[in-house]
């Protein structure tokens, strides 16, 4: 069996989950079966990972020119002949590919959901009109899709609910994570190259309102420590400006904007007594898994897949979203009393091992097998 991965997100260009999710399954699929990858160009060369730019009068003149820019880029990735059974697409930027290539040359087409365009109206603000075309590319993607996977149980049940996609359709595979990568270890050296000491509050993710930043921000005058925001890149340069200047006014919030490397990120999760995901809306959370597998607690919004994840009162705590009074004062009741910081971390370690990246990558291949026998 060959099948063809279509990625906007492969490092090292990596913006989320998604980024990290793609590595790690082409990673354990290559055990089952021959996996070719097409995404954005990134300078790899490897014979299996073919790259592709967008036609660059899509220049941003305009305001939806970043969607046209990502329809440019589907349109390339399938002028190519595709020689493989399956072609497998994530996300909406790669939606229209899939459904194209299923057209042009035959194949079954599957779909990974890691959310849906429309449980994020916000992203209108950055699009423009051009959202309505990214939620069309979405739609006929699933809407011809043989077969789609749900990153979450909750996933499964939006699909359904916004596309009318059938159930039947829908298999819910589970993100993953590599427990040798994340896991509890020290680098004091390291740490304090950061300018941080150990006992923070963490939050990780991308400085958009989807991730609660602006939550756990309000929240920071309630907590009694420090908090320690890594993030990446804002959706708008309007928005890290302004997350820029509430930052600026906190006294106890240490900003980290920069990229890190996965054993990097392990010791910064190590050296955490508390992570927080504030998420307005979270269709998985692979930080959660990260931060559980590294022996800490989580305090996270009860949304999406964080409460799949999440087991509250045992791993962590989940707190209504949107609420930051609530969120700090679970994050306060964790910050005092370390017996209950080891203990949940402890079975959140055990919690994060059922989530091995070669579980679902067996998953999904037995997904594309029953899917060439029907």
């Amino acid at each position: 069996m060959k099948v063809t991965i279509l990625s906007l997100e492969y490092p090292p260009n990596v913006y989320g989950g998604v980024g990290r999710h793609v590595e790690h399954l082409v990673k354990h699929l290559r055990n089952f079966v021959d996996v070719e990858i097409r995404t954005m160009k990134i300078g790899a060369n490897i014979k299996w990972i073919k790259e592709y730019e967008a036609w660059d009068i899509f220049d941003g003149s305009y305001p939806w020119d970043k969607v046209l820019r990502t329809m440019a880029l589907n349109l390339n990735m399938v002028r190519d002949d595709f020689s493989g059974e399956i072609v497998h697409a994530h996300t909406w930027y790669m939606n229209f590919a899939g459904f194209l290539a299923k057209k042009l040359h035959k194949t079954k087409l599957v779909s990974t959901v890691h959310s849906l365009e429309p449980m994020r109206p916000w992203k209108r603000e950055q699009l423009g009109r051009g959202y309505n075309l990214s939620v069309w590319m979405e739609r006929i993607g699933l809407e011809e899709s043989d077969g789609i996977i749900a990153v979450s149980n909750d996933m499964k049940n939006d699909i359904h609910n916004i596309y009318g996609i059938d159930e039947s359709k829908i298999e819910v595979i589970y993100n993953g994570i590599d427990t040798d990568i994340y896991r509890k270890r020290k680098d004091n050296e390291f740490i304090g190259s950061l300018g941080l000491e150990d006992g923070y509050v963490l939050f990780v993710g991308r400085m958009t309102k989807q991730k609660g930043i602006e939550v756990i921000l309000k929240a920071s005058d309630l907590i009694d420590g420090k908090i320690v925001l890594v993030t990446g890149k804002a959706d708008t340069l309007e928005d890290l400006k302004r997350y820029k200047r509430i930052i600026e006014s906190k006294k106890n919030v240490v900003w980290i904007n920069k990229y890190f490397t996965e054993d990097e990120m392990s010791i910064i999760y190590s050296h955490a007594s508390v992570f927080v995901c504030p998420s307005i809306y979270e269709p998985f959370g692979i930080i959660n898994l990260e931060a559980l597998a590294c022996e800490v607690p989580v305090v996270g919004s009860a949304v999406g897949g964080i409460k799949e994840i999440v087991q509250d009162d045992v791993n962590g705590f989940l707190v209504p979203p949107q609420n930051p009074k609530a969120l700090a004062d679970k994050v306060n009741l964790l910050l005092g009393d370390e017996s209950l910081r080891k203990d949940m971390g402890k079975r959140g370690r055990h919690r994060a091992m059922e989530f091995s990246w070669e579980k679902i990558a067996e998953k999904t291949y037995q997904f594309y097998r029953r899917l060439l026998n029907e």
